[in-house]
Formats: structure tokens, sequence, C-alpha cells
């Protein structure tokens, strides 16, 4: 027993640093894509690291044992990276994928910047066995290869390397045999993701997208409420809704173009306005709120909720292939589904509550009371980030001259769906009127 106690101590005070092999904080992986004739390639360059439970030979204090090293680096890639990747031709999971070849490489080195120099990097002579390289910065670059029957086909892929870190990143680049490269940037588990979307496809994708927003986006959904507590019937809601949709939608589109301030203090500065929005339409649903006004105060908010949208979906239009446009316009088409759903739910239970449980005057104070101290606190948390921030006015140069332009632009384009929608909302108000009196007209005199 005392023998093993002293081994066990050993063990402890004298492991080699491959021995202690703790899970890397940050990770990322470099990924090249190309399909050439009947052959997927996959090119991966990875922390060496992050090969955990593989104990590479070191010595001295903690060089990698290159030649040792040699014969296990195949066996780590497969089954750390290997395993984890899911390719997909068409609707076929490619099953038969193998690693042809791994090396150990230099932190330093720059061969994954081209498909050229990182293949012929990959394939090339191990590095010098003399090489002092500490095990922890050393990089393994892998290349996989997978039978397809066309270079032209649909290709998925879905790359559950997040297993690699506390947090992984991966950049992926496609390069298909048209040559319109695509770089993807990914963090965590992406999910499938396809290489080059046709346009139905990345329809679908942002429809779920916007979907999914609204739902999650309990800001978004608490200014909807605020819009809705006072104003329940058909009508008064088409207007309100309407002018929403139509200003997020101007602004999310005009932000994607790039027609927005590019500062880093402009995303907090709109979650503050959007926690704003939303007290100040409580604050109204108290003191009384007036249906004829309303429709505008919905277009004024809607235009910051609008870019709040767009930073959601940043990251996700490198997902929209080429098909931008059509992806932008799903968004928003997903956006108003979950703002469906949301009022499909609030109406009928808010118009249950105010029947049953509580007077509608007072339950409208009572519910905008709740959000407006909700809002309150999130204005003031969100208003001590962006006071963090630094606002430097721009240099005078052609490219702000070229924003301004811009700019103008966008108050046209806004002014112009003020005055279209105040004209069809004014036509709706008459012919609603027309229909209450009956359509007869009063004449007043002889």
């Amino acid at each position: 027993m005392r023998r093993l106690l002293l081994a066990l101590l050993a063990t402890i005070l004298f492991a080699t640093p491959s021995a202690a092999h703790e899970i890397p904080a940050r990770v990322t992986v470099l990924g090249l894509i190309r399909p050439e004739g009947q052959t997927m390639r996959i090119l991966v360059r990875v922390p060496l690291e992050a090969m955990r439970d593989y104990h590479f030979p070191a010595y001295g204090p903690g060089y990698l044992d290159i030649a040792a090293a040699e014969p296990m680096l195949r066996d780590a890639a497969s089954l750390w990276i290997l395993n984890y990747l899911e390719i997909h031709e068409g609707k076929r999971r490619i099953e038969d994928k193998r690693v042809v070849a791994a090396r150990v490489s230099l932190p330093s080195d720059q061969s994954f910047l081209t498909w050229e120099t990182a293949l012929a990097h990959v394939q090339s002579a191990p590095l010098p066995a003399t090489t002092q390289l500490m095990w922890t910065q050393a990089m393994l670059e892998v290349l996989i290869e997978a039978p397809i029957t066309s270079d032209s086909a649909e290709f998925s892929i879905d790359p559950a390397l997040a297993h690699l870190g506390i947090q992984t990143t991966m950049i992926l680049r496609y390069m298909p045999p048209n040559g319109t490269e695509r770089e993807l940037l990914f963090t965590g588990n992406p999910g499938l993701v396809r290489l080059d979307p046709s346009w139905y496809q990345a329809a679908l994708q942002f429809v779920k997208l916007g979907f999914l927003h609204i739902l999650d986006g309990i800001d978004h959904l608490l200014f909807v409420l605020c819009l809705v507590i006072p104003f329940r019937k058909f009508g008064a809601l088409v207007a309100i809704i309407t002018a929403f949709t139509v200003a997020h939608s101007i602004t999310l589109i005009a932000s994607a173009s790039g027609i927005a301030p590019s500062g880093l203090w402009f995303p907090p500065l709109i979650e503050m306005l959007i926690a704003l929005s939303i007290l100040y339409m409580a604050l109204e649903n108290i003191v009384g709120a007036k249906l004829e006004r309303r429709w505008l105060v919905a277009f004024g908010f809607g235009l910051v909720h609008g870019f709040g949208f767009s930073f959601a979906l940043r990251e996700s239009l490198q997902l929209a292939g080429s098909h931008m446009l059509t992806s932008l316009l799903a968004f928003n088409v997903g956006v108003e589904l979950g703002q469906i759903a949301v009022l499909a739910v609030t109406i009928p239970a808010l118009t249950l509550l105010f029947r049953r449980v509580v007077p509608e005057r007072v339950g409208t104070i009572l519910l905008s009371a709740v959000v407006a101290h909700t809002a309150w606190h999130w204005m003031a948390a969100r208003w001590t980030a962006l006071r963090q921030y630094s606002f430097q006015w721009p240099a005078m140069d052609a490219a702000l001259v070229a924003s301004a332009l811009r700019g103008v632009i966008l108050i046209l384009i806004l002014a112009g769906a003020v005055w279209s929608l105040h004209g069809l909302f004014g036509r709706l108000d008459r012919r609603r009127d027309t229909r209450m009196t009956g359509g007869l007209e009063t004449k007043v005199g002889p």
C-alpha cells in the first residue's frame, strides 16, 4: 500500500506537460473545402493540444518529440476531427471518408492562406526531428478525403467540433469548381450547413430564423404586447402592425446593405433605444393611448427594432449564399409569422383577462406598469453599458460623403413610406366611417 501511494505521488509531482491534458479554453479551427472531380477534399488546421487523451511524447521543458509523435497523428485526427464531421452530397450522407495525411506544423506557418499552399504543406515531409516546438503550441494539419459522384452537386456539412475546446470557433472556406469562394464563421456546433444553398433552401432557413428570433427576443415580445394591450380589434391592429413591419423591414435591409453606422457604440445605442421604446409604449398605455397616432409611434420605434433585428441576423447572413435579398425578405416573413403567432395567443388571453378577472382599464394600467418597470431597468443597465464606449466624429473624406448620400436616400425612403401609409390608413378610415354611417351624407342648411 505504501509503495502504491508513493507511486501515485510521484506520478502527480513528476508528470510531463503532455500528461496534464486539460480542455483548451479557446480553440480556432481553420477549414478549407474543395470538391474536385469525384473526390471531396477537406483541409483542417487545429491546435494539437485539442487532441485530448493522446499523450504526445515530449522532452526537455515540453518540446514535442516530432518523430515519435508522427505515427499518432492520423489516429488522433480520426478520433477528434473525422468522427465529428458529417458530409452530405444532396440528401446522401457520405460514410466512406478517411484521413489521408496529417502532420505537425509551426504556429507561425502561413500555408493555410490559399488552397494550393495548404494542400502542398499537409502532404509535405514532416518537420525536422530536431525542431524545438512546445507541444502546447504545435498545430495539427489534416487532409480528409471522401468520394462524391459530382463536384457540381449540392453539398452540406455538419462540423460538430465544439468539443475541441471550451469555446470553439471555426473559420470555414468553401471553394467550389466555379470559383465562387465563400467564407463561413461559426461558434460552437452550427448544425447542418448548406455550402451553396438554392434560393428556396435559403428562404426556408431564414423564415425559420425570423420566427424563432421573435419567440426568443423578450424585448421585442414586450414591445408587441404594449402595442396591442389597448387596441385588440382587427381594424386597429392592421394599421399598427403594418406600420411596425414596414419600418423594421426598411432598417433591417438598410443595415444589411451597409447603410448604418459601423461604430462599436451603435449596437448598444440601439439596445438602449429598444428598451426606451418599450418604456414609452407602456407609459402611453397608462396615461391613455390614442389610436390615430399609435401607428406613427409604431413606425418610429419599428425603425429602431429593425436595426436590432439586423444585429441578430449578421452572423446568419453568411448562410444565405448568393441569395442575400431573398434571405432578408424571408427573415422578415418569419418575423411576421412569429408576431402573428404571438398575437394569436396574446389577444384572446387579454380579452379573457379583461372580461373575467379585471376591468380593462385597470388591467391595462397594471400590465403596462409591470412592463414599464422592467423596461426602465433594462434601459438603465444598457445606458450604463453605452457610456463605456467613446464616440468619435468621422473624418471628412469621400467615405463620409458616400455614407451621407446613402443616409439621404434612406431618409427619402422613410418619408415615402410614411406618406404612403398615411394615405392608405386615411382611405381605410374613410371607408370605415362610410360603412358606419350606412353610406348616407348629411346635408346642413337649406
